[in-house]
C-alpha cells in the first residue's frame, strides 16, 4: 500500500468496478421489502416453509404474512428495545423461522444483525459480543441464563431478549397473532434517511489463526450479491430453493433466504441437514435448487438413497461452495444422483458468491471443466465483481500461473470491523485479497475459468516448493477403503516442512495400511508429493458449515509428529 494511500481509499477503490450491470432500484432495504410484502401478485403466494424434523414443527408463511410477522418484530425492536438506525442486534440462534423474522426486521428498521453460531465457545460469544459493541441479543429461551452472564463484562450489551417458537418470550410478538392480516401494515421500516450504505450484518470468521475478524457487510452488499445470483442461476417466482446450512453464515442467508425473496421465489429452511429426509424434501417441496457444501455430497454419497420413490423433474442443480471439492466427489455425485454441480465460489469478505460454472455448459463440458485438471474449476466471475490473479507485488499473472485470487467490486466488504491491521493487509491496489492460491484459464470463448489451488496460509513448502494439500487430498479419497483424508505439514530439519496425512477409514470394510495408501499415492503422484506419514482417526474437526478445519488438525496431530522432525525421506525411501 502507498503512503499516501488511506486504508479507508484501499476499501473505497476494491469496492468499485466498472461492471455495466443496472444499479438496484431501491433507496433502502425497507425499500427493497415493501416492493415484495406489497406486491398484489405475491401476497398469497408462499414465501418461507420451516421444518425442525426433531420436534415435529413444520410452517408455511405467504409472502404477506410474513410481511406482518416482519412488522410485528420490527415495531417491538423499535419500540419496546428502543433500538435505533445503526445500533447492533446480536443473535445466538439456530435456522428457525423466527430468527428469519428477526434478520429481516432489523435490516428494515437500519438496525446491524451480528450472527453469532450458538455452538461457538463461551469465549468467542463474549469476545464477539463485546468486540462489536452489540446493543442488544436475542437468544433461545433455555439459553438466557447462560448468555446473562455475558452482560456483566459487557457495558455496551443492554438487552438480553429470550425468544421462543411463537416470538418473543414476554409475548410481545407471537407469531400466532395476527399473521393472517393481508397486506402488512409496515409503520417502521427504516428511519427516513436510511439508505443502502447502512451496515447489515457483521460476521465474524473463524480466527483460526487468531481472533476473529468482524467482516462489514452493508445492505447494498447483500442485494447486490442476490441480484448476481439471482440473475447467473436465471431465478424467477417459479423458483423454490431449499436451506440446510447455518443461516449465522453468509451462505445460508445469501444464497437461500435472500436470493428467493430477491427473485420472488420461496425457500424451504431447515433446522438442520438430515441425509434421511433430504430427497424426500426436495420432491414433497418441488425444490428447483439447493445450496449446500462438499462435505454434504459426501454424507449423501455415503447415504446411497434409492431416488426411484421421488419425483425430481423440477430439480435443476446443486449450488455447492464455500469449501474444497475434489474431483472425485464432483464426478461420483453427478453421476451417481444425475444431478448437476453448480460448482462456485466466495467469502463472506464478498457478500458470498463471486463466481460460478456456467450454466450454459453440456454435460460433457461440465464434466470437463470439473475434472481436466488438478482442481475442479469454482467457475467464471458473477456480475458486480470482477476477478483476477495477482503476484505478491500486485502485478497480473497470465492465464494458468499460479497466484493470489483477488476480488473487486461492489460485493466487497466495507472492510473489518476495527481491524486497520487486518485491513491494511486485504485491501490493496484496488483489490481485495482472498488469501486462496489458484489460477485461471480460457475456455473456447474467452471467458476465465478460475480455480483454487489451496489457502496459501494451508500450502506445504517442502524443500522451498509449494505444494497444494488439496491434490494429496484428492489422491488418497480416490481409494476404495478411505472415507476422509487431509494432508497436513510436518515440520522437518532437512526439507523444512514434510507431508502427513490424516485418514479415516470407511466403516464396515477391511482397513487401509499405512504401506497400502503410500503405494496407493506413487501411482498418482511424484514421490516429493507423496504424504510420508500416515495417521489414521475416526473423527474430523468440521466447521458449522463443514468446512474441514486443516489448520485446527495440524495443531492437533502436532504431537504426533514430533518423532518424525529428523529423519530424512528422500527418493531411497521408495
Amino acid at each position: 500500500m502507498s503512503t499516501s494511500t488511506t486504508v479507508a481509499e484501499e476499501i473505497a477503490r476494491a469496492r468499485q468496478t466498472e461492471d455495466p450491470s443496472p444499479a438496484l432500484p431501491w433507496n433502502s432495504f425497507a425499500d427493497f421489502f415493501r416492493s415484495r410484502v406489497y406486491d398484489r401478485d405475491l401476497v398469497n403466494r408462499p414465501f418461507l416453509t420451516y421444518y425442525d424434523d426433531d420436534r415435529q414443527l413444520h410452517c408455511t408463511y405467504s409472502y404477506a404474512e410474513f410481511g406482518t410477522l416482519v412488522q410485528q418484530a420490527a415495531s417491538f425492536l423499535h419500540d419496546r428495545i428502543g433500538l435505533r438506525r445503526g445500533d447492533r442486534l446480536a443473535t445466538i440462534l439456530f435456522n428457525h423461522d423466527v430468527t428469519v423474522v428477526l434478520y429481516f426486521a432489523a435490516w428494515a428498521t437500519g438496525i446491524t444483525i451480528v450472527p453469532i453460531n450458538a455452538e461457538e465457545t463461551a469465549e468467542k460469544k463474549r469476545f464477539i459480543l463485546g468486540h462489536s459493541e452489540a446493543a442488544a441479543l436475542c437468544c433461545w429461551h433455555s439459553d438466557i441464563k447462560d448468555v446473562r452472564e455475558f452482560q456483566r463484562d459487557l457495558p455496551s450489551l443492554r438487552h438480553v431478549i429470550p425468544v421462543n417458537d411463537e416470538g418473543f418470550r414476554d409475548g410481545s410478538w407471537y407469531r400466532s397473532a395476527g399473521v393472517k392480516d393481508s397486506p402488512p401494515r409496515i409503520s417502521h421500516l427504516a428511519p427516513f434517511s436510511s439508505d443502502l450504505n447502512d451496515e447489515a450484518l457483521i460476521v465474524y470468521t473463524s480466527g483460526t489463526t487468531g481472533p476473529p475478524k468482524g467482516v462489514i457487510l452493508t445492505v447494498r452488499n447483500l442485494l447486490t450479491d442476490a441480484d448476481a445470483i439471482a440473475d447467473w442461476h436465471r431465478f424467477d417466482v417459479n423458483d423454490r430453493l431449499m436451506c440446510v446450512l447455518p443461516i449465522h453464515h453468509v451462505n445460508g442467508t445469501v444464497v437461500t433466504l435472500l436470493t428467493p425473496f430477491y427473485c420472488k421465489g420461496s425457500v424451504v429452511l431447515n433446522r438442520k441437514f438430515k441425509s434421511t429426509t433430504f430427497w424426500r424434501r426436495l420432491h414433497e417441496e418441488g425444490v428447483t435448487c439447493v445450496s449446500v457444501v462438499p462435505t454434504l455430497l459426501e454424507f449423501l454419497l455415503d447415504a446411497d438413497e434409492d431416488l426411484a420413490p421421488y419425483r425430481l423433474d423440477r430439480l435443476k442443480g446443486f449450488i455447492c461452495g464455500a469449501g474444497p471439492m475434489l474431483k472425485a466427489t464432483a464426478l461420483r455425485f453427478e453421476a451417481r444422483f444425475h444431478c448437476p454441480i453448480r460448482h462456485g465460489y466466495g467469502l463472506s469478505e464478498t457478500t458470498c458468491y463471486s463466481c460460478f460454472l456456467p450454466n450454459d455448459l453440456s454435460p460433457e463440458e461440465r464434466r470437463h471443466w470439473l475434472s481436466a485438471y488438478e482442481f475442479p474449476s469454482i467457475g467464471v466471475p458473477v456480475r458486480h465483481n470482477a476477478m483476477a490473479i495477482l503476484d505478491e507485488r500486485g502485478q497480473l499473472l497470465p492465464e494458468g500461473t499460479r497466484g493470489e485470487i483477488c476480488i473487486c467490486g461492489t460485493t466487497v466488504c466495507n472492510g473489518y470491523y476495527k481491524r486497520d491491521d487486518a485491513n491494511e493487509a486485504a485491501f490493496r491496489r484496488g483489490w481485495f485479497r482472498s488469501g486462496d492460491e489458484g489460477f485461471f484459464r480460457r475456455d473456447k470463448h474467452g471467458r476465465p475459468f478460475f480455480f483454487i489451488s489451496g489457502r496459501l496460509k494451508e500450502l506445504i513448502i517442502r524443500g522451498g516448493v509449494n505444494i497444494s494439500p488439496l491434490e494429496i487430498d484428492d489422491v488418497l479419497k480416490r481409494h476404495p477403503l478411505v472415507q476422509f483424508a487431509m494432508t497436513v505439514p510436518f515440520e522437518h530439519r532437512y526439507y523444512g516442512e514434510e507431508i502427513a496425512a490424516y485418514v479415516v477409514p470407511r466403516a464396515g470394510l477391511s482397513q487401509p495400511t499405512e504401506a497400502d495408501l503410500q503405494r496407493h499415492c506413487r501411482r498418482f503422484l511424484p514421490f516429493s508429493k507423496c504424504p510420508k506419514i500416515i495417521l489414521f482417526g475416526q473423527d474430523v474437526p468440521y466447521t458449522s458449515t463443514g468446512k474441514p478445519k486443516r489448520l485446527e488438525l495440524k495443531t492437533r496431530l502436532a504431537s504426533e509428529l514430533v518423532m518424525y522432525r529428523e529423519h530424512q525421506f528422500t527418493e531411497n525411501d521408495r
